[in-house]
């Protein structure tokens, strides 16, 4: 069904996704230590049992990487965040891929169906914001 549909109407040229990704990081203080020159350094990595994390927000289309955000430690994702992240993605789209504002055809938008994707205010500008929506598949129980 998408091959035909990509044949008339190039589905996967149009097609907008994205998601986010958790990237734990680890940056190792060092300790000075003094020695003579020439001679190797002592010094070693003090290890951090806390390593950070941050999130990545990112979305792409067939062309390339559209739009992406690294979020502030410790915030997470929310349905006001990302309509927000949402606004921001078409205004970089258009920036990025003028020729899409003149097709005849919309964008293609698919995301996952994770709660701030498909909270109310995530709708609501979806329904507005003129791209076509590609529903997200259930899974059967197997």
């Amino acid at each position: 069904m998408l091959l035909q549909r990509h044949q008339k109407k190039s589905f996967f040229n149009r097609n907008v996704t994205g998601d986010e990704n958790w990237f734990h990081y680890d940056n190792p203080k060092r300790k000075r230590s003094y020695v003579k020159p020439g001679q190797p350094s002592t010094s070693t990595a003090k290890p951090n049992i806390h390593g950070a994390k941050i999130m990545l927000c990112i979305w792409f289309d067939h062309k390339g990487e559209l739009y992406y955000e690294l979020l502030k430690s410790g915030q997470t994702i929310n349905g006001d965040l990302y309509r927000k992240q949402l606004i921001r993605l078409k205004k970089a789209s258009a920036e990025k891929r003028p020729e899409s504002a003149t097709r005849h055809e919309s964008i293609i938008f698919h995301c996952d169906n994770a709660r701030p994707h498909v909270a109310r205010p995530v709708k609501n500008y979806l329904e507005n914001c003129g791209w076509e929506v590609l529903p997200h598949p259930l899974i059967a129980n197997t």
